[in-house]
């Protein structure tokens, strides 16, 4: 167990299927964070950070709880644990894409359960018991027994289960188990998590802002990059309305007499297309380059 010291940040990563992601966000941010197959205690180039792997199913719980200063869980587990947390940041990422996830009620493909109502009298086999519960009594139905699922959810219906509670990025798994989706319960994010204690202490708390900065830039950055170009002043207008930017480009005077450079920040996507429409605006010296990071 590691010990809570006030010059050391105790920071909890979520093992399982976000452990890749979550190291490899991590790294893109400058921390480095190696995990081993036999140890739950990861190493980061960090002195004044210590890691530790847990299900992120009792983060929120353990970061209350002042055994971890904070840590990496999902807006789900923080709601069904009921944990009393400081919401640092919000981090939209996952294992497959950047999407949020969700929470489904899935039967199968030939169910005859259609809505919440159908399941009165029915099996539900789901991690979430305490979201299932109280999805269930929002839609005023009774008499369903919730049972907790252990892993390998999507296998238990027909026979261990009439349906299931279960969390999901993309549906894949879903469909791969002849199940269909009928109704959501919950869209989840990651979310950093740090207690009071933590926050209150100056050294913690100005740790853990700068680790969600950094992080948070990460993300802004993904599908983005830089445009590098120069231009004449007689181009200068008609450049400037085919150029899109995240606030304005910056335009500065190069010492060349009626040249400028331009500087923007744009979706990866349209690149392709705008360099060549640039270059037929008489753009020259256009350099596309990648972020790393973008701080609000």
């Amino acid at each position: 167990m590691l010990e809570n010291k006030d010059d050391k940040l105790i920071l909890g990563l979520p093992k399982g299927s976000l452990e890749a992601a979550t190291t490899d966000l991590f790294a893109k941010a400058g921390y480095k964070i190696e995990i081993s197959s036999r140890s739950l205690y990861p190493t980061i180039n960090d002195p004044e950070i210590e890691c530790m792997l847990l299900r992120a199913q009792e983060m929120a719980m353990f970061v209350e709880e002042e055994m971890l200063d904070c840590g990496l869980t999902g807006f789900d587990w923080i709601q069904e644990t009921g944990a009393d947390v400081v919401e640092v940041c919000e981090l939209v990422y996952g294992k497959v894409g950047r999407n949020p996830l969700r929470w489904v009620l899935a039967v199968p493909e030939d169910s005859d359960i259609k809505c919440a109502a159908d399941l009165e009298g029915k099996r539900i086999a789901t991690e979430a018991v305490g979201m299932t519960k109280r999805y269930l009594e929002a839609n005023h139905v009774k008499n369903v027994r919730v049972d907790f699922s252990w892993g390998a959810t999507e296998v238990k219906p027909p026979h261990f289960a009439d349906a299931i509670v279960e969390i999901t990025e993309t549906g894949s798994s879903l469909r791969a188990n002849r199940l269909k989706i009928i109704d959501t319960l919950c869209t989840t994010t990651t979310r950093f998590i740090a207690n009071k204690k933590a926050m209150a202490n100056p050294f913690k708390a100005a740790k853990i802002n700068r680790i969600a900065m950094l992080l948070k830039a990460v993300l802004n950055a993904e599908g983005k990059v830089g445009l590098m170009l120069n231009v004449q002043e007689k181009d200068l207008e008609n450049i400037l309305k085919k150029l899109p930017a995240l606030q304005r480009p910056t335009v500065s005077p190069l010492s060349e007499k009626g040249w400028f450079a331009l500087n923007t920040i744009m979706d990866e996507m349209v690149v392709r297309d705008l360099i060549p429409q640039l270059k037929e605006l008489n753009a020259t010296g256009i350099v596309e380059f990648p972020l790393s990071k973008l701080v609000d």
